[in-house]
């Protein structure tokens, strides 16, 4: 049995793709017989409101699915202002050495996943301090990301991002990067492929399974329209003023309508644009917990998966893609590169252009027109996650790789955790 460590700024019963992914591979590490504990902070995003039960408390500590959950304080607020969103993560990845220490004592491996970047400093810190070894786990190349969007321009901080960027990936034991073109742009920097990883994100298709689509629009009170779902984040990387572009478009079409379902920083801006446009035909709901996403994506007619138009994407997998396919949902792709090559490869989606609403539209009135082809595109998407991309199969690459790094006969292998009394 080996100690595992993740330290991830996100995790449930928060939403974002980081949360949820670090969630299943630690069930599913649990499962195998590992024994895990997650260093994170309190459940805050995208809101910045802590639930009360987790307010004025240094460390909680709790189990979620047989998962040792250790939560220290830092500074909290909305998904929105990047000045305050880096004082966030940065507090966190201060804070967490000096008040969750104690939840790497046991460890035999440090899990450390990015973005934010700054969760280095946390894991760099407890690596040295217990002499462990960690993996960085890459789902962002940052600050390239950052600096691409144009939040972040101060040459100096960019200067820093990129040292703490490159040491850490020299320092750690193995980079694990989900796309494939992450992993050939840091060999491409200079790491070798015995210091890379490359093991995506995935999805658990046996929680994200068809269901009948009259029955889950009964439970959530939807009428009988063409229904075009984008549930995620409404972030600055997700270009979404595009689906408002293609809904316009649309207008006309009484019996077809967009529904947008999620948080983030551009949530507010595209709800005024709506209103400014008077977009009938668009419908913004609430996050709801991931558990109900499933009942989510059956209810829709067709699932998005859409980004800006910049060459930085094109390295992408969205989550968000293996879910719509796993729930035999057809998928409406505006990505380019590596999810455009998986996609097609699957015959799951059609893909269009990102950033090009006429294409968008088009795309949604062929399949409104061919519904045969619709639920073709679901069947083939279904088949080829089940058949690449459940978190059980991923898993087993890592618990090899695991079992690799760390001894066998690991000197804290048979330390157990106590639940605490809650």
């Amino acid at each position: 049995m080996t100690h595992i460590l993740f330290i991830s700024r996100y995790y449930p019963p928060e939403q974002a793709a980081a949360a949820v992914c670090v969630h299943e591979f630690a069930r599913h590490l649990v499962a195998s017989g590992h024994q895990v504990t997650v260093l994170t902070t309190v459940p805050n995003y995208p809101t910045g409101i802590v639930p009360s039960h987790y307010r004025r408390k240094q460390v909680y500590e709790e189990w979620l699915d047989g998962i040792r959950v250790v939560r220290v304080w830092s500074y909290t607020c909305a998904n929105t202002g990047f000045g305050r969103r880096i004082l966030s993560q940065l507090s966190f990845a201060l804070l967490a050495p000096a008040l969750g220490g104690h939840a790497a004592r046991r460890a035999d491996i440090i899990i450390a996943g990015s973005p934010p970047l700054f969760n280095a400093i946390a894991a760099r810190f407890l690596a040295w301090r217990w002499h462990l070894p960690y993996i960085f786990w890459v789902a962002d190349l940052w600050p390239e990301s950052a600096v691409q969007l144009g939040v972040l321009r101060n040459r100096l901080l960019i200067r820093l991002a990129e040292w703490l960027e490159w040491s850490t990936y020299r320092h750690s034991r193995l980079v694990w990067t989900v796309t494939r073109g992450m992993y050939e742009t840091l060999l491409f920097r200079g790491l070798s492929t015995q210091k890379m990883l490359f093991l995506p994100n995935g999805v658990n298709t046996t929680t994200f399974c068809p269901m009948p689509q009259q029955e889950a629009r009964l439970a959530l009170g939807w009428d009988r329209r063409f229904t075009v779902l984008y549930a995620g984040t409404h972030g600055l990387s997700h270009g979404l003023t595009t689906l408002l572009k293609a809904a316009s478009l649309l207008r006309k079409r009484s019996d077809i309508r967009f529904v947008l379902v999620g948080d983030g920083a551009e949530k507010a801006r595209l709800m005024a644009l709506a209103r400014q446009h008077s977009l009938t035909n668009v419908t913004f709901l609430d996050p709801v917990p991931h558990k109900d996403v499933p009942q989510l994506l059956s209810a829709a007619d067709v699932c998005l998966a859409h980004t800006r138009k910049l060459s930085l994407f094109e390295g992408m997998l969205p989550i968000k893609m293996y879910e719509a396919m796993a729930c035999a949902r057809p998928l409406i792709l505006a990505l380019n590169g590596e999810a455009r090559y998986l996609v097609e490869q699957a015959e799951a989606a059609l893909v269009v252009e990102p950033e090009n609403a006429s294409a968008l539209a088009s795309a949604i009135l062929r399949l409104y027109t061919d519904r045969d082809e619709a639920a073709l595109l679901g069947q083939h998407g279904r088949a080829y996650v089940q058949a690449h991309f459940d978190y059980a199969l991923l898993t087993r690459t890592l618990d090899l790789t695991l079992k690799q790094i760390v001894p066998s006969q690991s000197t804290r292998r048979d330390t157990v955790y106590p639940r605490p009394n809650r």
